[in-house]
């Protein structure tokens, strides 16, 4: 099986994407701090990848780290996220991507203050959120 199996999803869906959402998601870009529609956003329910609509974070794990992206402190499971060593821009970084489509969400840092100790930076337009109406 190829790597990562969405790839055709997340290459389809990009093609209706404003510019911004494409650069980041196709091109490891990033949308300007306190910026994005998720950043304070607090609703119950799921953040899927905007591509291939992957379950990434649940709103259990959302929290306002105040650095103008979207936070959370683990994925929604172990297969959701996959991780890419990111040395661009002269930092050492650990970006994060879908682990099914292979789209851009954002970077994790080691500096979460829950016990995960994981704060999981994520592009707002790299992310769909479905509502929880139970």
């Amino acid at each position: 099986m190829a790597y990562p199996p969405l790839k055709a999803l997340r290459e389809q869906a990009s093609q209706n994407f404003d510019s911004l959402t494409y650069q980041v998601t196709q091109q490891h870009g990033t949308e300007p701090p306190f910026s994005g529609g998720y950043n304070l956003h607090h609703e119950q329910g799921i953040y899927r990848c905007i591509c291939c609509n992957n379950p990434l974070f649940g709103d259990d794990s959302k929290f306002d780290s105040g650095c103008g992206w979207p936070s959370f402190d683990k994925a929604q499971d172990n297969k959701a996220i996959a991780y890419r060593e990111d040395t661009s821009h002269g930092m050492h970084r650990t970006e994060i991507l879908c682990a099914q489509c292979g789209s851009h969400l954002g970077h994790v840092f080691e500096d979460g203050p829950t016990e995960t100790g994981q704060r999981f930076c994520v592009n707002s337009v790299s992310l769909n959120f479905t509502k929880d109406n139970s």
